[in-house]
């Protein structure tokens, strides 16, 4: 059963990484033990931030299993809905926010005979937990992390603690041939990516196009939600919402006072899922098959959005 009442946390310290990254710790505020983490997981922080609280989920990585303290990179990103502008502007040490008890939607496959990993800029966070967890177990591994130019030593130096023949940075896309890395992999080698779509989009169709099970790539969605606006109309109560054009479904109903579940708000586990009566929604997540996103009956409003001017809900 999933949890839903948050945590209360501290925040214990805030570390500049560069002029748009900052690594948080965060303590229990009752002084207490945290819930575990496993390799790959995230929170979601609870920040009120003016008219409306933000949620957004972010990968821990602290170690693997660490009860003291949840550690969180979070880069403040131009296109900002509000929570990292929150967290990098008027976040202190010493404040107390709620935080969601850990979640894992990216967990390392142990049957896998080698893990690939590929991050991409921030994306490398949820990997940065997995290191320490595939180095223990004695696991066979690959990371290579793609950066702007200007951000290698950056993530050079977080990667440092793990660093090996197996850790590479490369600065940008350009300097990785994604289909070659993934050519030579042995049989039973897993891939995992996080980073921006368009990478995440493009190791998938070349992993494809090379025969690999489906089951063997593994990608983070906290997904982008951007696009034209529209209209949410609620079935049951006839009350009509606007959603803009940088701000996702689920951020609109929260604005507007109405309570839908959530948990990665990636479009990835389904806890949002909403039935629709009337409009077509335009699907974005990875949970719903493909016949399911056909018919038009059911949507994501973490990350979908609508084809046309309104979509009607039944909330």
């Amino acid at each position: 059963m999933i949890r839903h009442d948050p945590l209360a946390v501290r925040v214990a310290a805030i570390e500049p990484l560069s002029a748009t990254l900052k690594r948080l710790t965060l303590e229990s505020a009752d002084g207490g033990a945290l819930p575990i983490g496993s390799a790959g997981a995230h929170v979601s922080l609870i920040l009120e931030g003016g008219d409306r609280p933000f949620r957004n989920a972010y990968s821990l990585v602290s170690m693997p299993g660490e009860r003291g303290c949840y550690e969180l990179i979070v880069r403040r990103t131009a296109g900002s809905r509000g929570g990292s502008a929150f967290i990098h502007e008027r976040l202190g040490e010493g404040s107390v926010i709620g935080a969601t008890v850990p979640h894992n939607l990216f967990p390392i496959q142990r049957h896998a005979r080698k893990h690939l990993l590929i991050g991409g800029g921030i994306g490398i966070t949820p990997l940065l937990s997995y290191l320490p967890a595939l180095r223990q177990g004695g696991e066979r591994l690959e990371l290579h992390q793609i950066s702007a130019r200007d951000e290698v030593p950056l993530f050079e130096n977080l990667l440092a603690p793990h660093a090996a023949h197996d850790v590479h940075v490369h600065a940008g896309r350009g300097a990785l041939d994604l289909s070659a890395l993934l050519a030579r992999q042995p049989l039973g080698t897993h891939v995992y990516v996080c980073g921006p779509a368009a990478l995440m989009d493009h190791v998938e169709a070349a992993a494809a196009a090379l025969g690999w099970p489906a089951s063997r790539v593994h990608r983070e969605n906290f997904g982008a939600a951007g696009g034209d606006p529209f209209t949410l109309r609620l079935a049951r109560s006839g009350r009509e919402i606007a959603v803009g054009p940088d701000q996702s479904m689920l951020d609109a109903l929260e604005a507007a006072g109405v309570p839908v579940p959530s948990l990665c708000r990636g479009g990835a586990c389904g806890e949002c899922l909403t039935k629709v009566t009337g409009g077509v929604p335009e699907h974005r997540d990875h949970y719903l098959t493909d016949l399911e996103k056909a018919e038009g009956a059911l949507v994501m409003p973490c990350v979908s959005r609508a084809k046309n001017d309104l979509l009607v809900l039944d909330l």
